[in-house]
């Protein structure tokens, strides 16, 4: 049973880092950090199981600290991450906690930031590096990235890596380091790759496993919506129908926190952005708006939320689904605060309909699938919100004074009362209309009644035209949105369209519904990209590399000129009767 310590004082830390915690305000630990600090901080190797937001990198950040030898100006920790965001995350929290260790130095090592950069740090003799798998392994092999003397590895959100498709430059790095080492391993779940790691690379490791909150808690009422159509237009009619304190927005990549806050501002809504890029005092300011109602909406990442805590959040949206069980518990836990109920919707898309299984089964809990809400609804509610201000005002103190004004406007023969008060009407609801057309039918779609075709009408549906043409792109985007990329990995190099994937996502900064379909080849390998992030992410992804090879990649041409070539190819064909779709 973990024991659970009242201070940090009981472990031993320097009082230099007693300071630190002081100052951010840490006062008592979290339960992985009560059981993993007196093991790293007595050399023993750690294999922890815990959820996403439990207090993982204090638990292996202080105690590593507390033994780091400050003189020597040469790499000793190495931290892997999966995400370039994380990496941010957790240098800056070595940074906050060492403040007082005269003389240490954090870097952080990630794809997407021009080496130049990085070298000119290097140069400095940073004792601790923290790292995506992709560029710390380049600069293991370019040999500016010297580990000779690393004492301490942790692998934070192993099985995060793994489902990006970096375990194996995870294996390639530690097989490069020093034999003599400490090991921490920290991942919310334990595949059996996980495991395979931990029995080969550490010496014999003291498991810790802390429970998950596991089932959500009752009082959040928890819904998910069939995504159909534009998803930002979707949010606001759900914001707009539902009477919230304040709100928290979660997408996946920090590119989507400015876009979608960028979106709700042009519809009147006081919001803001929470990601990565932000510096600490920003920060501080958008979380000290939204506890004292100066902010009613924040985006933000997994990442850049973590450690929030404000009881006047009574609705969290999951913009983008999470990945596992664990992140969607956390999510939802930060509604439903200090007593009050809290409602949590989650937007799921066609083809993620196995991940809300997932979280349904982890959480045990089934939840209740929700309609988009009607214009008719939305209008209805709009005209209330527009009766109770014109009602505040019909009660105001002052309106004698508005009232003399009317006849000093100056206004043309031909109006009365009534038509004065629609043109007052209409200036005072602004750009946003009280009519609004009905929206599109979509067909019935529902993840719990699946149409089971026959075998002659699966065949018949693969030969659809519609069908054909959806398979040359990826989540009904149009074809004309798209550009093809060749990259020069393929089945040769025991590539995967998993290791595209998150090597793409991660060093592009891009989110992975973006990606469209991917093709293997026996020496190469093709990928469509949006159009309209092709200039950033060809800077982007010019020095990525996948499996440590260099993907070089290069546009072919746009997909719909493709498709054209194809059309024109079959029409001029004599047997195109035959071939036609």
């Amino acid at each position: 049973m973990t024991q659970i310590y009242n201070s940090f004082s009981v472990f031993g830390l320097n009082s230099f880092l007693l300071k630190s915690l002081e100052v951010l305000g840490y006062v008592k630990p979290s339960p992985i950090q009560s059981t993993c600090i007196p093991y790293l901080l007595s050399g023993k190797d750690v294999l922890g199981m815990a959820q996403t937001g439990s207090g993982k990198t204090a638990a292996f950040a202080l105690p590593l600290l507390n033994n780091i030898k400050i003189s020597l100006r040469a790499p000793q920790i190495l931290v892997l991450v999966p995400t370039r965001e994380l990496a941010i995350q957790v240098a800056k929290a070595f940074s906050d906690f060492s403040k007082y260790l005269t003389g240490i130095q954090v870097l952080a090592l990630y794809g997407g930031q021009r080496y130049e950069i990085q070298l000119q740090a290097l140069r400095k003799g940073p004792q601790i590096i923290i790292g995506t798998p992709g560029r710390l392994l380049d600069h293991l092999k370019r040999g500016t990235l010297n580990l000779i003397n690393l004492s301490s590895l942790v692998l934070d959100e192993a099985d995060e890596m793994l489902r990006m498709g970096f375990i194996e430059d995870v294996e390639t790095i530690m097989s490069k380091i020093p034999k003599k080492h400490q090991t921490a391993l920290f991942s919310a779940t334990m595949p059996n790759v996980i495991r395979r790691i931990s029995r080969r690379f550490m010496d014999l490791p003291k498991e810790v496993k802390i429970q998950s909150t596991g089932i959500t808690r009752p009082d959040i009422q928890q819904s998910y919506w069939i995504v159909r159509g534009k998803k930002t237009d979707a949010l606001i009619r759900f914001l707009e129908i539902e009477d919230f304190s304040a709100t928290i927005i979660f997408v996946r990549t920090k590119n989507a926190t400015v876009e979608v806050s960028e979106a709700l501002e042009k519809n009147g809504y006081n919001c803001a952005a929470l990601n990565g890029d932000m510096n600490q005092l920003l920060r501080e300011q958008t979380l000290e708006r939204l506890k004292t109602g100066k902010l009613d909406i924040l985006i933000a990442t997994d990442v850049a939320a973590r450690g929030l805590d404000v009881d006047r959040i009574s609705f969290v949206i999951n913009y983008d689904i999470p990945m596992d069980a664990e992140s969607y518990v956390h999510r939802i836990g930060r509604t439903g605060r200090a007593g009050r109920t809290g409602r949590a919707l989650l937007f799921v898309e066609y083809r993620e309909r196995r991940l809300l299984y997932n979280i349904e089964r982890i959480i045990k809990h089934s939840i209740l699938e929700v309609e988009l809400p009607k214009s008719e609804l939305v209008v209805q509610h709009r005209l209330k919100i527009l009766s109770e201000k014109v009602q505040k005002q019909l009660n105001s103190s002052d309106l004698d004074v508005y009232r003399k004004l009317l006849f000093k406007l100056n206004l043309k023969e031909g109006w009365d009362f009534e038509k004065l008060s629609a043109a007052l009407l209409k200036l005072a609801q602004g750009d946003r209309p009280l009519i609004i057309p009905p929206e599109k039918n979509y067909s019935g779609l529902s993840f719990r009644k699946q149409y089971v075709s026959s075998p002659f009408n699966k065949r018949r549906m693969m030969y659809n035209k519609k069908s054909i043409n959806n398979r040359f792109t990826k989540n009904n985007k149009k074809l004309e949105d798209m550009i093809i990329y060749r990259i020069e990995v393929g089945r040769t190099d025991k590539i995967e369209v998993r290791h595209i994937v998150g090597a793409i996502a991660n060093e592009g900064d891009i989110s992975s519904r973006l990606i469209g379909n991917i093709r293997l080849f026996t020496n190469h390998s093709t990928i469509e990209l949006p159009k309209k992030h092709s200039q950033r992410l060809l800077a982007r992804l010019l020095h990525t590399r996948i499996l440590n090879k260099p993907i070089k990649i290069k546009p072919i041409i746009p997909l719909a000129l493709q498709i054209k070539k194809r059309d024109i190819i079959l029409r001029n064909n004599k047997n195109y009767k035959k071939h036609k779709i």
